[in-house]
């Protein structure tokens, strides 16, 4: 039987008490979808979308690697972001976190998320 257990770590912000930060199952972490908050004031960190992207990002490093993994175990994503013309920015800072042997990615577009969200990520990645 696959062992599996919620995961949360104080050092990330969570989007929600309803569900965790994470999932960790036999060798797998499913991210719950990461939206760029800062930590210290609970909200998006701001208004422009690079700086919520890059957030975001910087928010599930810090999920991964307190849960024992880090971004270069990562092997999907899924980029919901409400622009649909934002591929560029997206582009720009998923090169920055992953430099070499990028996970296999889908970015659809939705519809707008509460609190000044323009984006939000999940992944899943090996432990």
């Amino acid at each position: 039987m696959a062992e599996r257990r919620n995961f949360n770590t104080p050092k990330a912000p969570r989007m929600s008490h309803v569900f965790p930060q994470a999932v960790v199952a036999d060798n797998f972490i499913f991210l719950s979808g990461t939206p760029g908050f800062d930590l210290s004031s609970g909200q998006v960190i701001s208004d422009d979308f690079e700086q919520q992207t890059r957030q975001c990002f910087q928010n599930i490093k810090i999920i991964l690697e307190e849960a024992g993994s880090d971004l270069s175990k990562v092997v999907k994503t899924t980029i919901f972001m409400v622009a649909g013309n934002d591929f560029s920015v997206i582009n720009k800072v998923y090169t920055e976190f992953f430099p070499a042997n990028p996970p296999a990615r889908s970015t659809p577009q939705v519809m707008p998320f509460p609190a000044g969200i323009l984006i939000s990520v999940e992944c899943i990645a090996l432990q």
